[in-house]
């Protein structure tokens, strides 16, 4: 989710404010501010696109969702509005203080929460991410920071584990529509133009005593949902493919009236990002969601909404691009893999991560439990992405066994030991465990044009470039592809890694 290695620069593209941050909190309040044009010092409440801007960036810096910090901020002070007329921030008969509405804190300084917008904005923030790594609230889904319905209950510690923020009726079992975290949700589907889940929770799921202002008691930690939840829209990059999720209007600027319509995507077609998103050139409209640029097949390029924008379905038939792999024999016995493994099915990726199972290099994940039967399976998820971290234990799995089974970690990081393979063999990973921001690059989905390098970075024992690597897979027939059709910014799956692992390690059985 979080955007990375963007110069820092507050400017303005085609009349719409173009930003980045830098993740040094330490001067953080400085950065954003600047990022966003905004004077600290005004004690005014800044136009609408300025807000988007310092919501939305603060969130990405805190791997936050924006959709739900901007709503959380619609809830809260409700028009985005931070000071009254007088200059002085708003506070709440129950000192809720300003924009955010940061109520007993410790920790926080109350006069700087008061006077600085910024760092308001952020305290709330940094609140809500800790309510999101808390241990003793529920996790949906295996809690993706992506998926804007895993952070249900993380929005309603914000307000208060209370019974009147039950997910439902203890008396009827019904859904509670006025619990704080559904109203918040709805302020992202209502400003974000986005449609949520609705997720299927049981009165036997929570104990409290209605009369009582004790916390409510969580009798299940751990949910999974069958259901296909809402990643964040904020996550889409230069060169990525996305799909349109209705029929959005196509437009000149990053702006909605009628001058500037160029046309309309149909529902389904792809699209290429072709930059940073950008906030409304009108600073006076209260718009949650944000631009992003891009180009359609013709070649002709403008704008869309970041609502109307989804990943590209990676469920769907590949296209001619996808990593080749042996095809599968028409009468092969699967019966072992489909009893073992609930999701498995007789696809283009079926023999290839076969023989990664076979040879124990890709493992399901057994923790995943049926919303029907209330069973636990065995998932593969041959269709989520694979991240760096991910990436690293995979390969070193096939290529350094015995090495990763001795690895030591260095620090309280649980990725650092992986890692520390990687710096040994001169491979050019993005994470590192110096600070939070660059560990997080470690569950960031990994590129096929990174996958690529870091492969051939291996095999060379030293660090080579990306196009070097891309011709080392073409020459040596790990791909058949070109390097344009290679797709290097890509986003790898668990079925795409078990075909390159394959086909590279038939080339070094060749060298041998």
């Amino acid at each position: 989710m979080k955007k990375i290695f963007k110069p820092l620069l507050g400017a303005i593209a085609i009349g719409a404010i173009t930003l980045s941050i830098n993740n040094d909190n330490n001067v953080f309040a400085k950065d954003i501010a600047t990022a966003c044009d905004y004077d600290t010092a005004s004690n005014v409440n800044p136009d609408y696109a300025t807000t988007n801007c310092l919501l939305t960036e603060t969130a990405l810096n805190y791997n936050v969702p924006p959709e739900i910090v901007k709503a959380i901020a619609e809830g809260e002070s409700g028009n985005w509005r931070h000071f009254d007329n007088n200059g002085q921030a708003i506070v709440t008969a129950d000192n809720g203080i300003g924009l955010m509405q940061i109520t007993n804190q410790a920790g926080y300084d109350e006069a700087r929460l008061k006077s600085d917008l910024v760092y308001n904005i952020e305290s709330g923030v940094k609140i809500l991410d800790k309510m999101f790594d808390r241990s003793d609230l529920p996790k949906i889904n295996g809690g993706d920071r992506d998926d804007l319905e895993s952070w249900y209950f993380a929005i309603m510690a914000y307000n208060g584990t209370k019974p009147v923020n039950s997910p439902v009726e203890q008396a009827t079992g019904e859904r509670n529509a006025k619990a704080y975290q559904e109203k918040i949700l709805e302020f992202v589907e209502k400003y974000e133009l986005i449609d949520l889940q609705e997720l299927p929770f049981t009165s036997e799921d929570f104990q409290y005593d209605s009369n009582s202002k004790d916390n409510i008691k969580f009798l299940k930690m751990n949910y999974n949902f069958d259901l296909p939840l809402t990643k964040s829209k904020y996550s889409f990059e230069k060169g990525q493919k996305v799909s349109a999720t209705t029929n959005p209007s196509f437009r000149s600027r990053p702006t909605a009236d009628n001058t500037t319509k160029l046309g309309t995507l149909t529902k389904g077609e792809v699209v290429t990002i072709t930059g940073p998103f950008v906030y409304d050139e009108a600073a006076t409209k209260k718009n949650h969601f944000v631009w992003y640029p891009v180009k359609r097949s013709d070649g002709s390029e403008g704008y869309v909404a970041s609502s109307y924008l989804e990943y590209v379905d990676s469920t769907a038939t590949p296209e001619p691009t996808t990593p080749p792999v042996t095809p599968v024999e028409p009468n092969k016995d699967y019966s072992q893999y489909f009893k073992k493994f609930a999701d498995f099915q007789d696809l283009w990726w079926a023999e290839s991560m076969i023989w990664a199972i076979d040879k124990g290099y890709i493992q399901g994940d057994s923790t995943i439990r049926n919303a029907k039967t209330n069973k636990l399976e065995t998932h593969l998820l041959p269709n989520k992405h694979l991240t760096e971290a991910h990436f690293l234990t995979i390969f070193f799995r096939y290529a350094e066994k015995d090495a990763l089974a001795n690895v030591k970690s260095t620090s309280s990081w649980g990725r650092s030991g992986v890692y520390n393979l990687a710096k040994k063999y001169n491979m050019p990973v993005l994470a590192s465990e110096k600070t939070k921001a660059s560990r997080d690059l470690a569950e960031k989905g990994i590129r096929r044009g990174k996958l690529a390098q870091l492969m051939v970075s291996y095999y060379y024992g030293k660090t080579v470039s990306e196009d070097t690597a891309i011709q080392f897979f073409i020459k040596n027939e790990l791909t058949t592809q070109s390097i344009k059709e290679f797709r290097p910014n890509d986003i790898l799956t668990r079925a795409h890694i078990s075909a390159f692992i394959q086909r590279y390690d038939s080339f070094v059985q060749k060298q041998k």
